[in-house]
């Protein structure tokens, strides 16, 4: 058994027939195929590796919800403390709203996911549990990789620290953190737990850094001394990272050099009202960039799409992105930059890569950015999970 994938452009080159077998790529344009062999007809469509939301936060959206009314203010902590205290009253079930989202993004070509699953002392790890259902349910969909996330701080709430023991131990694959100056107010005490705990159970760090200007600078050196006193190089991932956006260049070029020098990888979500980080420039530099589309109408606001390439879009005009090179490196960064973040083996569209793969639009690949159309066909581990935009699992 397996599948003939005639007449597809892998990366937007020749047209190639793929044959996909025990959800390995085994061969490009095969002499013959058996009659068990099932043949999909590609239409001349480009094929990429599977899309990757590798910053993301499946456990708040309100889609498929009554629409959420906010009116509140545009402060960080207050969007926090509302939702920790409000997400049941709003009807946000862990399991069944993550399914929501996470089945969005495999319609629309994504085959792995890091998302950010808030640890508190109000919810405990219920919501780290419903998401760890979603996972299960959706295994032969998309792949979910969990953070262990708290987000409402770590020395302000005691107690998060053995939440978050007992998250890694349940079974979550990273540790998170958040602004350990602007959160927590004690940003040597959340990064010596945060280290701590990472070394602990061996797993890496991804860490939401807002912190714009010299503070969000003096937090990103903290993090270098202490990925060189723990030996953590290539263990950690900055997620955001807006002060690369907004200290002055030759600050910016001094960060830009630790960060190549210790592998650290950068998460950008392209955010239109902060200063993001440029990715043309982390590419020179040899740093791994990923992407995510963060929240998506949620309580903190009623914006984003589960699609990896209308983030794609978002980024590139955050960038002031134009020519066609940039626009395929953009390409990119949604796809194979996610799964250098996420260390993700056998990805990619190479004879023994996992058959993890997305067709999209166009002429090009830089065409393929911004034309604004449905993926024809989503496979995951060489099975069909979505036709023309639309997932072939039913929506809770």
């Amino acid at each position: 058994m397996g599948t003939l994938l005639k007449n597809i452009r892998p990366w937007g080159g020749d047209t190639v027939d793929m044959l996909i077998r025990n959800g390995i790529i085994e061969a490009t344009n095969p002499d013959k195929i058996d009659d068990s062999i099932t043949i999909e007809d590609g239409g001349n469509a480009i094929a990429i590796p599977g899309l990757i939301d590798a910053h993301t936060h499946l456990d708040k959206t309100t889609w498929g919800l009554p629409w959420h009314e906010n009116n509140r203010r545009a402060v960080l902590r207050d969007r926090i403390d509302f939702e920790r205290e409000h997400r049941l009253d709003v009807g946000i079930d862990p399991h069944i709203q993550s399914m929501r989202h996470a089945i969005g993004l495999a319609s629309n070509g994504a085959t792995h996911i890091r998302s950010h699953v808030d640890i508190d002392t109000t919810h405990g790890l219920s919501i780290v549990e419903g998401v760890m259902q979603t996972r299960e349910k959706l295994r032969d969909i998309i792949d979910i990789e969990i953070v262990a996330f708290p987000q409402s701080g770590l020395m302000v709430m005691p107690g998060t620290k053995e939440l978050l023991d007992e998250a890694l131990k349940l079974g979550c694959e990273v540790l998170g953190g958040i602004d350990p100056c602007g959160i927590d107010r004690d940003p040597k005490g959340q990064l010596d737990i945060l280290f701590e705990l990472a070394i602990k159970h061996q797993k890496p760090l991804d860490i939401h850094l807002h912190e714009a200007g010299e503070l969000g600078a003096f937090t990103m050196e903290l993090i270098f001394e202490r990925i060189r006193t723990n030996g953590m190089k290539g263990q950690v991932a900055i997620s955001h990272a807006f002060t690369l956006g907004s200290v002055d260049p030759a600050r910016a070029a001094y960060l830009i050099e630790q960060l190549a020098e210790l592998d650290v990888a950068i998460l950008t979500t392209g955010a239109p009202s902060a200063t993001v980080p440029a990715i043309m420039r982390l590419l020179d530099a040899g740093i791994r960039v990923g992407a995510g589309c963060d929240g998506i109408r949620d309580t903190w606001g009623p914006w984003g799409q589960p699609d990896m390439l209308d983030r794609a879009r978002i980024i590139g005009m955050r960038n002031g992105l134009r020519s066609d090179h940039e626009l395929e490196h953009l390409l990119r960064v949604v796809s194979q930059g996610g799964a250098d973040v996420m260390q993700l083996a056998n990805y990619g569209l190479e004879v023994g890569c996992k058959a993890d793969l997305t067709l999209v639009s166009g002429e090009t690949l830089a065409h393929a950015v911004v034309d604004v159309a449905p993926r024809p066909l989503v496979m995951k581990s060489g099975h069909i999970t979505a036709r023309n935009g639309q997932a072939l699992i039913e929506m809770p």
